[in-house]
Parts: structure tokens; sequence; C-alpha cells
């Protein structure tokens, strides 16, 4: 199990910019996928980024051309750096990691390292708020 405890969040304006942190208990390199999720008050969690031991990112559309998830490995870290905020990216931000190639539940197998994937390792969220 990989523990995970995000940092970063707070406030900004519309039109601004975060970098959200997420520290892992073991070694980012050797993580098989990691990623970050967001929840809005009253909402569905939602995905927003993945990044796979090879450095291979994917995003959810909304947040293309705006987001960049990275890891420096050295210090078993991974980031979220976020551009041109609105306030609808308000929301709780989650890392999450998998050791593994493959997590089961009871919705199926979670293969691959891209948006959508289940994860079965979650840090307890950042939140970030963004004014009009």
């Amino acid at each position: 199990q990989v523990h995970l405890v995000e940092s970063g969040g707070g406030s900004v304006q519309a039109g601004g910019s975060l970098r959200l942190s997420c520290a892992a208990s073991q070694s980012t390199a050797s993580t098989y996928c990691m990623g970050w999720f967001r929840q809005a008050l009253g909402k569905e969690r939602e995905d927003v980024a993945t990044i796979a031991r090879d450095g291979t990112t994917s995003y959810v559309d909304s947040v293309k051309g705006r987001f960049t998830i990275s890891k420096n490995n050295a210090q078993n870290t991974l980031y979220l750096q976020m551009s041109s905020l609105q306030p609808e990216d308000t929301a709780m931000y989650y890392c999450a990691a998998d050791a593994r190639s493959e997590y089961c539940t009871s919705r199926g197998c979670s293969t691959g390292c891209t948006v959508g994937r289940a994860f079965p390792d979650w840090g307890q969220g950042t939140q970030v708020t963004v004014s009009s």
C-alpha cells in the first residue's frame, strides 16, 4: 500500500495558478500508475490526469492545455501544475497510486494507466477554491 499526502491547495482568483504536490511513501519511479482526481461539493469524483511509471501522461478533456501532471522520482513526489484556473475547477483534489499494473474491484479490473482507471491507494485531499 502506498501512503499519500497532498499539499499545495488554496484560494486563487480566476486566471491564476497553483501547484499541488503529493508525497508518496514508496518510490514513484517504480509505482505503476499515479493520478489526480477532484470532487466538487455535491458532485461525483472526476478524473483529472494520470502518469505512468515511464512518464506517459493522460488528461481529461476539461483540463488539457491548462494542467500538467509530473513527478520527481528523486523526491517521490507527484505534482499537478494548474494554470488558467476557473471557478469550475473548485474542488477537493486527491492523488492516487497503484504500485501494480492491475487493480480489480467488484466493478471489474483496471489495467493500463489512463484517465478512467481505478486506484487502490488515496490521499486525504487538498482543497482548491477559485473565485471569479
